[in-house]
């Protein structure tokens, strides 16, 4: 802007002298041919004066340095000339000066010499006699008078030409600094030309607009990062050469990938055919979906192409970790499998007693005993249905019961009551510890788990063992021990246990009967009430079952830690 500005104040001054310059002269030239007839006047004046008083022989007398002077008589002839013979001079009648100072008494006429490149003035003055006295005087033309000031026009003009590169360089640069300072962050409260003000108006306008939308879309961006950052699903999205975009923590975490991978080939995150086969087909415009099995982890992929002006862009791959939806559907399976087979059994052992009884082959004095065999079927049967039921309501957690505050002792104290009859069978000491502790629980599931585990204890114990319930309670948490001198539970068991119908001890399930659905009964209920459960078993030593509470804990945490235990 600096040079364009430069340029043309230059082209301006230039422009300027030039014009001036022939003003000027065109004006010096005017004012020389005014000057020249008012001169030609007078020295004609004063020849007709002396032409009066002394006669013609004056003229012979005029220095030779004298301007032209030619006498003309009434005819047009020529009497008299200074610079030439008058015999040979033609009539000059028909001249123009010479017809105006006849009639007018006086006129003036120019003429120009092309060969000469010079001017002629004449000037034509009748004499009181009829005779007509010319004087003229020879005059330079304009291009004559450029001619002979080429010189100083030349200098003028290189001296013009400096002193206008200098002041238009300190003028554009004068005119451009305040442009230059202009503070675009705040262009309304710059104090500059009226010219630029609609300018920066605008520009403050659309500054504004652009602040909004850029606002508008980094909170969208910051929304977007938040959501995807902190969602359980992953995210991929890749160009049309399937390199990665942009992707979140979770696409990492679900396939097991660590770094930064942006500007990567997607298949730098997973190499396996189904998530190969997904890329593929997403790019080609097509929708996959697949199931990728990595680490005891079932991730779904979801591929949807991406399409901009009809044309395939890139792909977004959805990763979902359905492990638990699939361990689910294998527990409901392995669940249904086991409800069937432990109500199969009881009903098969009743129906082929019933049939005996209905087919009259049982004598009368084995019917007492057949008919207790049914008994025990049912009540094991009744038993398996309401262990199931409990499970199913847990699950749901719909159970109509309310938080109450209780004594832990007195409420332990009940439960070992309970199984006291079994104990005192098996041989197997009860014992309580610890002092008073005070829960706000669901009593009759307290109840409830703590009774699994005691009998339990008790089942799974050796003949004068023993089974102890202690209590504890600090201003951390609210405890409840309950171990027993039993056979134990291995590592590899310890870690199902709490499945439906699964038995650590195969070999003495008939002999000490139960459902097998017990601890799971347990580990619902725990979730239930907000404890955590946990086991330390050694083999032949015997077990601990911890459960624990969390002082504080909401009601809200307590239902999240149930949906995650049931899940």
């Amino acid at each position: 802007m600096t040079k364009r500005i430069f340029r043309s104040i230059l082209a301006v001054s230039a422009f300027v002298f030039l014009v001036g310059l022939a003003l000027l002269m065109g004006i010096l030239f005017r004012s020389f041919q005014t000057q020249m007839e008012k001169e030609l006047s007078k020295e004609a004046n004063y020849l007709a004066t002396l032409l009066a008083t002394g006669g013609d022989e004056v003229l012979q007398k005029l220095p030779k340095q004298t301007d032209r002077v030619t006498l003309i008589d009434e005819e047009g002839n020529v009497l008299f000339d200074n610079t030439a013979h008058s015999a040979d001079m033609e009539n000059h009648a028909d001249r123009e000066e010479i017809k105006k100072a006849r009639q007018n008494g006086a006129g003036v006429v120019s003429r120009y010499s092309n060969t000469l490149q010079e001017k002629t003035v004449y000037y034509a003055l009748r004499l009181s006699d009829g005779r007509i006295l010319r004087v003229s005087g020879t005059q330079d033309t304009v291009v004559s008078m450029l001619f002979d000031l080429v010189v100083p026009i030349a200098g003028l003009f290189l001296l013009m030409v400096i002193l206008s590169v200098f002041f238009a360089s300190r003028a554009a640069k004068k005119i451009v600094a305040p442009l230059n300072s202009l503070n675009l962050d705040e262009p309304a409260e710059n104090e500059i030309y009226e010219e630029v003000a609609p300018l920066l108006t605008k520009i403050s306008r659309q500054q504004r607009t652009i602040y909004r939308q850029l606002e508008k879309a980094k909170r969208q961006q910051e929304e977007f990062s938040l959501i995807t950052e902190h969602m359980g699903e992953g995210i991929v999205v890749i160009d049309k050469q399937a390199e990665i975009l942009s992707y979140n923590p979770s696409a990492l975490r679900l396939l097991g990938a660590e770094g930064n991978f942006e500007s990567e080939s997607v298949l730098t995150l997973e190499r396996s055919e189904p998530f190969r086969s997904a890329v593929e087909a997403a790019l080609s415009g097509q929708h996959f979906n697949s199931v990728l099995e990595r680490d005891g982890l079932d991730c779904r992929i979801s591929a949807n192409p991406v399409r901009h002006d009809g044309e395939i862009a890139g792909a977004v791959l959805l990763l979902v970790d359905v492990t638990e939806k699939t361990q689910g559907e294998k527990l409901r399976r392995e669940f249904t499998a086991n409800v069937s087979h432990e109500l199969k059994t009881p009903l098969t052992s009743i129906s082929g007693f019933a049939e005996i009884l209905h087919d009259g082959m049982v004598k009368p004095e084995d019917t007492k005993q057949i008919a207790g065999r049914i008994f025990k079927e049912a009540q094991r049967l009744i038993a398996l249905v309401g262990d199931v039921v409990k499970i199913s309501q847990l699950d749901e957690g719909c159970l109509p019961y309310e938080t109450e505050t209780v004594e832990l002792s007195a409420v332990i104290g009940q439960v070992l009551e309970s199984v006291r009859p079994a104990a005192e069978k098996a041989k197997v000491s009860l014992h309580i510890e610890g002092g008073p502790a005070e829960l706000a629980t669901v009593k009759p599931i307290l109840e409830e788990v703590v009774y699994n585990l005691c009998d339990n204890a008790v089942k799974y114990n050796r003949r004068g063992g023993s089974v102890t319930v202690l209590i504890r309670q600090d201003e951390a948490q609210t405890e409840i021990v309950v171990s027993d001198t039993g056979i134990g539970i291995s590592p590899a068991d310890q870690k199902r246990i709490f499945e439906r119908f699964y038995r650590a001890d195969k070999s003495h399930s008939k002999e000490i009967g139960g459902t097998g659905l017990g601890l799971s009964i347990v580990k619902h209920g725990a979730a239930f009430l907000g404890a955590e459960i946990d086991v330390d078993s050694v083999p032949g030593v015997g077990s601990s079952f911890f459960l624990r509470w969390e002082q504080g804990l909401k009601k809200e945490q307590k239902l999240d830690s149930v949906s995650e235990s049931l899940s």
